[in-house]
């Protein structure tokens, strides 16, 4: 889904190229600068932060200057680019780039004043704004730099259950800041996804009931979660997805504890697939991905043995969905 362990990106850039059905631009959050936050507010258009004890927190004021934590980095990104650009020279096909979505930045970064974004209905529509326009940058420049790939986008949205729901803690700790209704979370969403048009666009939320229909319904083309985690509630909400054509990555290989064998790792998949009366040409709509991302993973191996998985439990999902 995007992060790794370690902190060689070359190595792991020449890895995913070569060995992953859709690879993708690494995230080694080991390395300082390198989690998804830090690499989403170095995205961010005329909104300057610095990374604080507790996190990353906006600057304010008039002067939109990024800050040393900020330019730290963009500087990473910057170079992250220039070793994808001279690894992937020459590649086509799939690519996939990853960014933290607007609601979950609104949940998780603070105001200059010290309470979170999402307490502010005018600087989180400010920080869904300034995603937007430097995720449609940033796009553009990895279709510059690497012009053979299909660019793919996944917006990573963990917090937006908690906002919906009216569960994120206030600054004191003593309440939870008001809930946000389906209609707002569609509103900002879809201002990002739309941003980065034509490019398709996921979003992936590990929750055991994701918003499925927030998603939808911000024009996402594919929706990524963990299958294990799922209820029956958002187990319905992923068939009425599928049916409408989006395509369900599904979380299907574990990203720490025993590896599992391809028939473990398919079967939970192919049941509720079953369970809910699917249609079995209906598969040709699922991806095969790790639970979540594999920066957990124990060593560089470890996740090279899950990421290797994936294609051997593709295979076997296929041969089920026909029988």
């Amino acid at each position: 889904m995007g992060s790794l362990p370690g902190e060689d990106f070359t190595e792991w850039t020449k890895y995913v190229l070569d060995a992953v059905t859709i690879p993708f631009v690494p995230e080694l959050p080991a390395r300082p600068y390198g989690d998804m936050l830090s690499r989403s507010v170095a995205l961010l258009i005329e909104l300057a932060g610095d990374l604080q004890p507790a996190g990353w927190r906006l600057t304010g004021g008039s002067d939109p200057r990024a800050s040393m934590d900020q330019r730290r980095a963009r500087s990473l990104l910057q170079q992250d680019l220039d070793t994808l650009e001279e690894v992937a020279d020459g590649y086509t096909g799939p690519l996939k780039i990853q960014s933290t979505g607007p609601w979950t930045l609104a949940a998780t970064v603070e105001l200059p004043r010290g309470d979170k974004v999402l307490a502010d209905y005018g600087a989180r529509r400010d920080i869904a704004e300034g995603l937007a326009h430097g995720l449609q940058q940033h796009v553009a420049e990895v279709r510059r730099r690497v012009p053979g790939a299909d660019l793919v986008v996944q917006l990573d949205e963990p917090g937006l259950p908690a906002v919906l729901a009216g569960a994120v803690p206030t600054a004191s700790g003593w309440g939870k800041h008001r809930s946000v209704d389906g209609p707002g979370a569609v509103e900002l969403l879809s201002q990002v996804i739309e941003a980065v048009a034509p490019a398709i666009t996921l979003v992936h939320c590990c929750a055991a009931r994701p918003p499925i229909e927030v998603f939808r319904k911000a024009g996402a083309g594919g929706v990524a979660v963990d299958v294990a985690l799922l209820t029956e509630a958002a187990w319905e909400q992923i068939a009425i997805a599928v049916e409408a054509g989006t395509t369900l990555y599904a979380g299907v290989v574990p990203t720490t504890g025993p590896l599992p064998n391809q028939e473990q790792a398919a079967m939970l998949l192919v049941r509720r697939w079953r369970e809910l009366g699917l249609d079995p040409e209906l598969m040709k709509q699922v991806v095969i991905t790790p639970a979540c991302g594999l920066s957990g993973a124990t060593s560089g191996a470890d996740a090279r043995s899950r990421l290797a998985l994936l294609r051997k439990t593709a295979d076997l999902i296929g041969e089920k969905a026909e029988e």
